[in-house]
């Protein structure tokens, strides 16, 4: 079966690369996602960890920087470790413990993360540190005192006040020595831009403490250049320059080199001020100290992608498409066995009529419900197929077979032809005629092309035609035949209903009904033809007294060539096509057919047609 059918077509080959395309696609995108999020977390994590060194570094480089020793540390190291989750430590250069955030014994990491000390800071541990490699927190000499701090106090509010005046907003900010200074909205210190009525001049003076420390490190810098065999030439000096951070001494003289570059003198003196300045404040400052972050000897997790990583990442993938693909293969044969069962069954010889096995429940044991139901009814039109065939074949054959034997002995001169014998052959030829008619009414009603040719009827004059035409017949077979409105027996409003309907269409399925009535009613009874009004609807009824059908054979009456009694007689026999033709006219019309029997107590068969209004001339009619 499978064949004929090319391997990229075949429905379970489609599926499992689908399902393949599918998995390649989500582990594609689920190792990029992992990949990307792994690395933006490391980055941060990376990030976090490295903002969190920078911080520990500047506040214990800022203890160290306002503190002669490391005594008392061990508090400030504590809440660094409980801010930051990270074990700190700190020891001398030989490692001798100063303070730890562990417990005691706890081995220490392989190696240091940075050496403390306020004197020689690298860039990013306090920003303004980068201009002379001090820490701006270590002031020692320079912290002024208190009356000189008030004292510079009220100088920096008169000096705020005057630019205030002039449009100028200032803030005042406190050094670490203490010292107030003036900077604008953009951060530039203002000093050499105030308004020139505001430049006292007082603001900027040293204080005594300031003058005092100056004077210490100017000698320290003049012993650095002695050492060095230079000495300070008249017009060389130490001038201090004042900023948000601390006081900045700077050697200078008083001429510049060529093209404004620094002298090779001012280059030495700005060493030797250098040298001086930490060896000035060397006192005032914590000893260098090692810091040490981590526990034990472990390292920093980093991410690898090394060759074992990708191994394990390929063969990750390799197990998921497998599986996929093994998953994909065992849904998709379960799904494709009922698939190939009914192309199979339908593939077979029409006569066999195979069946499918119903194994599930789903869409596709639904679709082989449907098939076996489809097959059991190709089944059933098959055999009606074949019956109505045989039917027909007997129907047409039996008149023929008469007309025909009837005219050989009469061309043989067996028999003369006289009147009774071609009464004979005109009966036979219409009953020939009859059949033929009715197949051919049954043929235009299922091609949906019976011609209609639709009037407001009424229905007692309907009926009255019918029993007109069936009068004469109905008593040569000793039955009466009467309509609802002859005597007692007329219902209360009958007579009165209309229809939209073609009036011999209707005669003739009213006819046909009165016809099958009289064949199977005795002598000695009624059919009764009646009309009565059911809210929208008229219902035509026809009634007989007669032999009646049996309950299990009522399901059947309206198929073609079906007869409640088997033989076919001149009395009972008929066409079989009838009551199917009645049950095609009155569809027609939108109308329904029922009948209801009792076997011995005879018929009653029911037309339900839509009832319209009368036309405006009826009483005219009437």
């Amino acid at each position: 079966m499978s064949s004929g059918i090319p391997l990229r077509k075949r429905l379970l080959v489609r599926l499992m690369i689908t399902s393949v395309l599918i998995a390649l696609c989500s582990v594609a995108a689920t190792a990029w996602l992992a990949v990307q999020t792994t690395t933006r977390a490391i980055q941060e994590e990376q990030g976090q960890v490295l903002a969190d060194d920078t911080e520990i570094l500047r506040q214990l480089s800022g203890y160290a920087a306002t503190h002669p020793s490391w005594a008392g540390v061990q508090g400030t190291v504590r809440r660094l470790s409980a801010a930051t989750g990270r074990r700190i430590a700190l020891t001398t250069a030989d490692r001798t413990p100063i303070a730890d955030s562990a417990r005691s014994r706890t081995a220490l990491p392989p190696g240091a993360a940075a050496t403390v000390d306020p004197l020689h800071t690298d860039t990013y541990s306090e920003p303004g540190a980068q201009l002379s490699g001090v820490d701006p927190r270590a002031v020692g000499p320079y912290r002024l005192t208190p009356l000189e701090r008030a004292r510079l106090g009220k100088l920096a509010t008169l000096r705020q006040k005057c630019a205030a005046r002039y449009g100028v907003d200032t803030t005042i900010t406190w050094t670490p020595s203490g010292r107030p200074v003036l900077s604008d909205a953009s951060g530039i210190l203002p000093n050499s831009t105030v308004p020139e009525a505001c430049a006292d001049g007082q603001l900027n003076t040293l204080t005594h403490t300031e003058e005092t420390a100056v004077a210490r490190l100017t000698s320290l810098a003049e012993a650095c250049l002695r050492r060095k065999d230079l000495s300070l030439r008249e017009k060389a000096f130490i001038s201090v320059e004042f900023s948000s951070m601390a006081p900045q001494p700077q050697f200078a003289l008083g001429r510049k080199g060529p093209g404004g570059h620094p002298t090779a003198m001012e280059v030495k003196g700005n060493e030797c001020l250098a040298e001086a300045r930490r060896e000035q404040l060397d006192p005032d400052v914590a000893p260098v100290a090692e810091l040490f972050l981590g526990t034990g000897d472990s390292a920093l997790p980093h991410f690898d992608m090394s060759n074992a990583n990708k191994a394990k990442i390929v063969g990750v993938t390799g197990l998921v498409l497998a599986l996929t693909v093994a998953v994909t293969a065992l849904v998709a044969t379960r799904l494709v066995r009922p698939l190939r069962a009914l192309t199979q069954a339908a593939q077979q010889p029409l006569e066999q009529h195979v069946r499918v096995p119903v194994t599930t429940r789903d869409e596709t044991g639904i679709l082989a419900v449907a098939f076996n139901e489809l097959t059991e009814r190709r089944e059933r039109m098959e055999a009606q197929r074949k019956a109505m065939v045989s039917d027909i074949a007997h129907e047409l054959r039996t008149p023929l077979t008469n007309i025909r034997g009837w005219l050989e002995v009469t061309r043989d001169g067996i028999v003369d032809p006289d009147p009774e014998l071609l009464a004979s052959l005109h009966e036979e030829a219409v009953l020939l005629q009859r059949v033929i008619d009715d197949l051919q009414d049954l043929a235009a009603a299922d091609a949906g092309t019976l011609a209609l040719h639709r009037e407001a009827v009424r229905a007692d004059e309907l009926l009255a035609q019918v029993a007109a035409a069936h009068r004469v017949g109905a008593a040569a077979a000793g039955i009466g035949l009467r309509t609802g409105t002859d005597g007692t027996s007329a219902p209360t409003g009958s007579g009165t209903a209309w229809i939209d309907a073609d009036p011999v269409r209707m005669r003739q399925a009213l006819g046909n009904l009165v016809s099958n009535a009289i064949r199977h009613t005795p002598d000695g009874g009624t059919i009764t033809l009646s009309a009565r009004e059911e809210e929208d609807q008229v219902v035509l009824a026809v009634a007989d007294t007669g032999s009646g059908i049996a309950a299990e054979d009522l399901p059947s009456v309206f198929d073609r060539f079906w007869r409640a009694e088997k033989s076919r007689s001149r009395r009972t026999g008929g066409s079989g096509l009838g009551l199917s033709i009645v049950r095609q006219l009155v569809a027609a019309h939108g109308g329904t057919v029922a009948v209801a029997s009792e076997l011995g107590a005879g018929s009653v068969f029911t037309l339900r047609l839509p009832a319209t209004d009368p036309p405006v001339d009826a009483d005219e009619v009437r």
